[in-house]
């Protein structure tokens, strides 16, 4: 057979295949948001895929206030998000026709992140608020009686940008409900931007989700008050919120989820999809047997 009757034979089997529906559309379906779960997420979209080949999940990041614009417009599927959404939020996606409704699918500790060679091993809530809040006060680790070796002493605050749902959790549970961050932070688009800073110069601290700690950073033990003792961020401590930074982690679709998104849903809250949230650093939902 020529090379030409060869194309032309496969021209029309597939033409044949498509005539007779032997041939399916792929599914895509559309997920988009939390920096703090864009692993988990391309991690779930990848394992989904091989068991699942008709579907495909397209992942990306930016942070949950772009997922949640996007979910807001009717652009994505599912939005992923670390904090929850906003009421006037709610209130344009339904005016725009869609119905916002939330999923929980694992648990963070917010970690707060120093250089290797910070002396203490945990910090309180107020020391932190009098980092990260305007007016705190403590703008030099001396102001907190803190020498850090190699450091000049000013404090280099890592904060993440205004439209990550990790910063508007940190302020929430840090800095209160009208408290403001101080001016002069260095606001970092990822949560791996924030743990490469840190590491690399000895007066930063910063804040993340759990999966992003490592061996070159110091990740804190964090107590309610100064004086009280300190909780360890960890799986456990995330699961049951005795950690003071606990957070849930976080979907949204638009209405209760159907055919091929409905399915995925269930995909991830099975034990799993569960186990790949354990497995990328995050609580599960449920108690959970991973191999």
């Amino acid at each position: 057979m020529t090379s030409k009757s060869m194309l032309l034979s496969i021209s029309l089997a597939v033409a044949a295949a498509l005539a007779s529906g032997t041939v399916s559309a792929r599914t895509e379906i559309q997920n988009k948001g939390s920096d703090t779960l864009v692993n988990v997420a391309q991690s779930w979209a990848e394992q989904y895929g091989k068991i699942n080949p008709d579907v495909a999940v397209a992942v990306s990041g930016g942070g949950s206030g772009t997922g949640i614009a996007a979910l807001i417009n009717g652009t994505v599927d599912i939005a992923n998000a670390s904090r929850k959404m906003k009421d006037k939020e709610i209130d344009l996606a339904k005016s725009k026709g869609h119905d916002p409704v939330e999923h929980v699918v694992g648990f963070d500790a917010l970690a707060i992140f120093v250089n290797k060679s910070f002396p203490l091993d945990s910090l309180s809530i107020p020391e932190l608020a009098k980092i990260y809040g305007r007016g705190g006060g403590a703008t030099k680790w001396s102001d907190l009686g803190i020498t850090v070796p190699g450091c000049t002493d000013e404090i280099v605050v890592v904060s993440r940008q205004n439209n990550s749902g990790t910063y508007a959790y940190f302020q929430e549970a840090v800095l209160g409900d009208k408290g403001k961050f101080r001016q002069g932070t260095l606001d970092m688009h990822g949560s791996k931007d924030v743990a490469d800073l840190v590491e690399k110069t000895p007066c930063a601290i910063g804040y993340s989700g759990l999966a992003y700690a490592t061996d070159h950073l110091k990740t804190l033990c964090i107590s309610p008050e100064k004086g009280k003792p300190c909780v360890q961020p960890n799986e456990q401590t995330a699961f049951d919120g005795t950690y003071p930074i606990a957070r849930p982690l976080l979907m949204y679709t638009d209405g209760k989820p159907k055919a091929e998104v409905k399915k995925y849903m269930e995909w991830i809250m099975s034990d799993v999809g569960q186990c790949i949230v354990a497995k990328e650093g995050y609580a599960p939902v449920k108690k959970v047997t991973c191999k």
